[in-house]
């Protein structure tokens, strides 16, 4: 009798070769370094930012337009050209319209944020960003002075 053959190509008998990637072991190592991650992250102590204090700020010639943002989130303005000494609170979707009309009347003066030290950092710059977005060209952080 004849011997029957595998019908492998070229008469080898054994493993065809395979032209496929297996994935799996990637998936495994990409879980695994997912899991990691997920229970390292929480551990992680964010970095304490020491802000630096301005030794000797420019001096503005025009008095500014300023803009009091308090550490509850309220906001007050004060027009130190018009001889404002108390601030007067503002709702904030007025703000950026007071501001433009007030940059109309005097196009150098300058607008600066003067916001307290607990007041969240987010608010601070959503109200510089919201200025800004709105026209308000001359826009910046007012700061205290170092004393010497």
């Amino acid at each position: 009798m004849p011997s029957i053959r595998s019908s492998n190509r070229g008469g080898r008998s054994g493993r065809r070769s395979m032209n496929e990637i297996n994935v799996v072991p990637y998936i495994d190592v990409m879980l695994v370094l997912l899991v990691i991650f997920m229970v390292t992250a929480p551990m992680m102590t964010p970095g304490v930012i020491d802000l630096p204090t301005v030794g000797k700020a420019s001096q503005v010639p025009v008095k500014p337009l300023e803009v009091i943002l308090a550490a509850d989130g309220s906001v007050s303005i004060r027009d130190r050209e018009r001889g404002d000494t108390s601030p007067q609170a503002i709702p904030r979707s007025d703000l950026a319209r007071v501001a433009r009309d007030r940059q109309t009347q005097h196009p150098d003066q300058p607008v600066v944020i003067s916001a307290d030290r607990k007041a969240q950092y987010e608010s601070v710059l959503k109200v510089m960003d919201e200025l800004q977005s709105q026209g308000v060209k001359r826009v910046g952080l007012l700061v205290k002075q170092q004393s010497s």
